[in-house]
């Protein structure tokens, strides 16, 4: 039995793919939309020595299997290759075409896995976390993420909408729950490359501040407020958002940033944003959770290569703990479909881009991006992975400001 056929038994041999191998071997649906290649024996090495997901991306990482074919596709029927259900006697038959070496060695990890030192969530240790992914390239994302330059959840007013019309629904969502008007301070923590701060900025007249641990980020998006003719309102600083005085801001929005603090360090998080709040402002909590209550550590791939340290949590234990601190909540919503929509369209840029991104930041890392993102896409679908916002207050004595009915929504007919 030739490797691609162990290959199309591991994933089950009605899927509709088509496997190659270095031996010459060839199995599955001849000319399928996706074809997957076993080009080297290391590949098989990495399978067998970390199986599943995370054997799989060190061996596409690294090159040694390549998918011809949308990504995205692929991993709707690769997601659970293992050669742990191969039948030994079928892997005894590749053992002796290919040698006992393949199986036995444990080949070297590929250098795009994250390699971080001191404890962890310390700030020495969040400031590499937070630099090995965002410190990539400017131009890079500028590619995947288009002229946004928002890697968080968009919102999309109708599935039509472009990825840019959904990013100004997310920016424009976010300011309308926080009330922004004329006059106001506003905190966005984890700001990225500054998307929602000079949203703010421009469309509310907010004066607003932003923090990121990435100093690329931060440089990129000073230039950007300065071209948007916007210093006057709108500053990003690199800077840990524990070192913002406090008391001084009528709303914060944190976006995406709550998946990298860590389970022990939340409640600490949250006591932080709610002293950096006046009376009556209100905080925006915008992050990637998990559909069931256990805790749950970044693991594998995601965890190596991807966001090391990322911790989420269940959506009910944010709302407990944010009410614990002292907020009062007022409304929450999960946009996990919004997600799976953003990350359709970042593959699509990246693959628009592919030759660029390659040249920019190596074949490995983008490889990395590719694989991962359409890997997250296909998470949001199978409800694997969530997206919730929350909404909540510091009370003013007893009095919140909210509606009586929520009033960020436009109009059906806008």
């Amino acid at each position: 039995m030739g490797l691609a056929n162990v290959f199309e038994r591991a994933v089950g041999g009605n899927a509709p793919v088509e496997f190659r191998a270095y031996d010459g071997s060839r199995a599955g649906r001849a000319g399928a939309d996706v074809r997957v290649e076993v080009r080297s024996p290391l590949a098989v090495s990495y399978l067998a020595t970390a199986p599943g997901a995370l054997g799989l991306a060190r061996a596409y990482v690294t090159g040694n299997i390549e998918v011809v074919g949308d990504m995205y596709a692929a991993l709707k029927q690769l997601s659970e290759l293992t050669l742990n259900d191969v039948p030994w006697r079928e892997r005894l038959g590749v053992l002796r075409e290919i040698g006992a070496g393949p199986l036995l060695r444990r080949p070297p990890r590929p250098p795009q896995e994250a390699r971080l030192r001191g404890l962890r969530h310390s700030r020495a240790r969040d400031q590499q976390a937070i630099s090995h992914h965002y410190d990539v390239s400017n131009r890079f994302y500028e590619w995947v993420l288009g002229p946004s330059m928002a890697y968080t959840c968009a919102v999309f007013p109708s599935e039509d909408a472009t990825l840019e019309q959904a990013q100004f629904t997310k920016h424009d969502l976010v300011a309308r729950k926080l009330a922004l008007r004329p006059g106001m301070r506003l905190l966005d923590v984890g700001c990225g490359w500054g998307g929602m701060v000079m949203h703010a900025a421009k469309h509310y007249g907010v004066k607003a501040l932003g923090v990121t641990l990435s100093r690329a980020q931060a440089e990129w998006a000073q230039k950007a407020i300065a071209e948007a003719g916007l210093s006057e309102l709108a500053e990003v600083r690199h800077l840990d958002y524990r070192d913002v005085a406090g008391g001084e801001f009528d709303a914060v929005s944190s976006i995406g940033l709550t998946e990298h603090i860590g389970k022990a360090k939340q409640p600490a998080y949250f006591r932080s944003l709610y002293d950096k709040l006046k009376p009556g402002g209100r905080l925006l909590n915008h992050c990637i959770t998990r559909p069931r209550t256990e805790r749950a550590r970044a693991s594998g791939f995601i965890n190596r290569y991807v966001f090391p340290d990322g911790e989420l949590v269940a959506p009910g234990h944010l709302v407990t703990l944010i009410h614990d601190t002292g907020f009062e909540v007022r409304h929450e919503e999960n946009l996990r479909e919004h997600y799976a929509l953003t990350l359709a369209g970042w593959c699509d840029n990246l693959d628009k881009h592919w030759a660029d991104a390659v040249a920019e930041v190596g074949e490995g890392r983008a490889r990395v991006w590719r694989l991962y993102m359409a890997a997250s896409r296909l998470g949001f679908e199978l409800n694997n992975i969530q997206l919730h916002q929350i909404l909540a207050v510091k009370l003013d004595g007893a009095r919140s400001g909210m509606p009586l009915r929520p009033d960020w929504e436009p109009p059906a007919h806008a």
